[in-house]
């Protein structure tokens, strides 16, 4: 059972320390000062040292931004993370996935509908999720068409969000008021 309420409240605006401010002012200055921030900022060492590492797996990797996507939603699924699933969504929505296609994600690699390559990326995150190992044949499936700068994406946005899900899991983060309620959430 997923906590219905916060274990680590979100540390408000008014109660953050010079260090914590700066640590926020991207966010508040994007909008996004969202609950999963204030809720980390609570131990603003971890926070610090984890966001290049959450940075470059949401901005800088080499996956079209579309599959990341994919990834970190179906990944999201499979962890039953609310709070995940509904902020990419938004995200995924953003990136070009339609509706029909994140409907799709919740139901896996075999949904129809998936082109080879899409259907060996979410075959790769429930591989990921169940064995911790990518197999021989998604892994030859994925390399037809990926770079092994990309594959080695593939493992680390999935390893990025299954964290990321465990932690806003046991932290009982909720879900921000501002942000649209998908009809079919995991959990």
């Amino acid at each position: 059972m997923r906590p219905t309420q916060a274990r680590v409240t979100p540390l408000e605006a008014a109660d953050w320390s010079e260090e914590q401010r700066a640590l926020m002012a991207p966010f508040e200055q994007s909008g996004t000062a969202w609950n999963v921030f204030k809720t980390l900022l609570r131990h603003p060492g971890l926070f610090k040292r984890w966001m290049p590492f959450a940075t470059h797996v949401l901005a800088k990797q080499t996956l079209s931004l579309r599959e990341r996507e994919m990834l970190i939603l179906r990944i999201g699924w499979l962890c039953r993370a609310p709070y995940e699933w509904t902020q990419h969504v938004q995200i995924g929505l953003r990136a070009g996935l339609s509706a029909a296609e994140i409907d799709r994600i919740a139901d896996g690699p075999e949904a129809p509908g998936w082109s080879a390559h899409e259907a060996a990326l979410l075959r790769a995150a429930d591989e990921l999720h169940r064995d911790c190992c990518i197999s021989d044949a998604t892994w030859q499936t994925l390399a037809q068409t990926c770079s092994t700068e990309q594959l080695m994406d593939v493992v680390f946005t999935v390893g990025q969000y299954n964290m990321v899900s465990m932690a806003l899991n046991t932290l009982g983060v909720q879900i921000d008021d501002a942000l649209p309620r998908w009809p079919r959430t995991p959990g």
